[in-house]
């Protein structure tokens, strides 16, 4: 008698350890997409430039791209139950420091402190729930998980245009402290408390090039929209870039404990799912930055309107991505995830049909297409890398894709972003209706073009609008064109590099209750 109200009791805890992590993993991967839409009143009240808001968003994904493959490594030393918890408390207080930041300065460092707490959360999340669960509730917690991380991508935009709509802009922030708190109460009375075990000696100079090839490569990315190719910073910081790389190069072929054992780069199945990785955000996401701004700044949206504008893509992803286990598993990889990333190069391509005249439905066709391909290849691509390389090896496998996605979203958002600046300043500057087109088109890029056009005379206003118009369906055009290359560039290479593994896939053996599933550490 006493018995049946225990059962739904204890069913309920036995899922408390998973609602820990899923918070965790919901929250890092949130941050990654949601202040696409307060960019534009994060550049009103900070009074910051085009290149302060490319930081903004790029600092976090950069950070958490270059730390991945390292802090991995050290849950293994600290335990994962410890580096987990202490990445939810960075990422708080980074939060925090970001929603009460004066000036962009300090909201891009503590953007990039919140990358450091993510990367500790993101490399723990597969370990630890492997250590909750075993036989069918493994598999079902990381079906849960997955779905949550996918869902993440689709909820940034829609929650970051409520709060800034509803509250303010540093809401996007504070959010985070509650969930940060309630994932720590759980995790301290829930998670198994693991005990880091020595290990190897870490690769640190392998971590600080590979730190330094990123944070170079990014930096003369962004820098070059406002200072020019030539300019002796942008110069010095790509040289830096190939020389950090090629010392990444070195100490990893001579490493007996390697971030990245370079020789998996000779499977070619591998060479192309990492390609991939490295491609896919920067095709499909890194633009939608700016198509945020050309929402809100130009057509006069509200940031929850941004944000449900951009929902399509999240919605045709996820329906595809449900039904893709059911009827795409017997196909050899390289199909789903190269017609996926082609497909997301013609979502990009169809983004470029804006003009002067249009209004937000004419990406809709774009954003669907593109949802499509994201739902088509990102599943399987974890599991495909993972199941490509030695058993051993699948961890390193899945940190290397993880990296790639992150650091492709970086770096897109770095050269769209230049592709973006330097093609409104040559717009404006052939008008001819503006003394310094350089400063026009650094305002309009940091999406002040509502300040810009209230300084312009009232018998001149309907000019300055049909410019800014035009001069933002220039600039987006040609980054969606960009897009739409490197997409259907990525799909080739797959279709032309991926071979099917004879290797059992790593996630059959979730549902047995076998070794860990890390394949679905992928989903975002």
């Amino acid at each position: 008698m006493n018995q049946s109200p225990s059962q739904p009791e204890s069913a309920m805890r036995k899922w408390i350890p998973l609602v820990a992590i899923c918070l965790g993993t919901f929250m890092l991967l949130v941050d990654v997409s949601i202040v696409n839409v307060a960019l534009p009143q994060m550049a009103t009240d900070l009074h910051s430039s085009f290149t302060s808001l490319q930081w903004v968003v790029d600092m976090y994904a950069l950070v958490l791209a270059a730390l991945l493959m390292v802090v991995g490594t050290l849950g293994d030393r600290l335990g994962h139950r410890r580096l987990y918890l202490i990445g939810l408390v960075v990422f708080a207080l980074a939060s925090l420091a970001c929603g009460l930041a004066p000036n962009a300065g300090v909201l891009i460092a503590s953007r990039a402190v919140q990358g450091i707490g993510g990367a500790a959360m993101l490399t723990s999340t597969t370990s630890l729930l492997n250590a909750a669960y075993q036989g069918r509730d493994r598999g079902t917690a990381f079906g849960i998980w997955g779905a949550v991380s996918g869902a993440a991508a689709a909820v940034g935009p829609v929650l970051g245009g409520l709060l800034t709509d509803s509250i303010d802009w540093r809401a996007i922030f504070f959010v985070n402290l509650p969930i940060a708190a309630a994932a720590v109460v759980m995790s301290l009375r829930f998670l198994q408390n693991d005990a880091g075990r020595a290990g190897g000696r870490l690769d640190y100079a392998g971590a600080l090039s590979f730190t330094v090839f990123a944070g170079s490569l990014t930096y003369g990315l962004i820098e070059s929209a406002g200072d020019g190719w030539g300019s002796t910073t942008v110069l010095g910081s790509l040289g830096l870039a190939v020389l950090a790389l090629i010392v990444f190069v070195v100490v990893e072929s001579r490493s007996g404990n390697p971030l990245l054992d370079l020789s998996l780069m000779r499977n070619r199945t591998f060479a192309g799912l990492s390609i991939a990785a490295l491609l896919l955000n920067a095709a499909a996401f890194a633009h939608l930055t700016y198509t945020s701004i050309w929402l809100q700044s130009v057509l006069g949206l509200s940031p929850i309107q941004a944000g449900l504008v951009v929902c399509p893509l999240a919605i045709s992803s996820f329906v595809v991505a449900s039904l893709s286990g059911k009827f795409f598993h017997k196909l050899a990889p390289q199909w789903p995830i190269g017609i996926g990333l082609i497909l997301i190069g013609a979502g990009a391509l169809l983004f470029s049909l804006v003009s002067t005249g249009s209004g937000w439905t004419v990406i809709l066709p774009g954003l669907i297409v593109s949802g499509l391909g994201v739902g088509l290849a990102t599943p399987i691509m974890m599991s495909s890398a993972m199941a490509a390389v030695p058993r051993q090896r699948a961890g390193m496998a899945s940190g290397a894709i993880n990296t790639g996605r992150q650091l492709g979203y970086a770096l897109g958002i770095a050269v769209l972003g230049t592709v973006f600046a330097n093609r409104i300043q040559s717009f404006v500057a052939a008008s001819g209706q503006v003394a310094d087109p350089h400063q026009a088109a650094s305002a309009l890029g940091g999406g002040r073009a509502g300040a810009v056009l209230a300084q312009v005379p009232a018998d001149h206003r309907a000019a300055a609008e049909h410019l800014v118009h035009g001069a933002f369906a220039a600039g987006l055009d040609q980054v969606y064109l960009t897009a739409g290359i490197i997409g259907l560039v990525a799909g080739a290479l797959v279709l032309l590099l991926v071979r099917r593994s004879d290797a059992p896939p790593p996630w059959a053996a979730a549902a047995e209750g076998g070794k860990p599933a890390e394949a679905a550490a992928g989903a975002h």
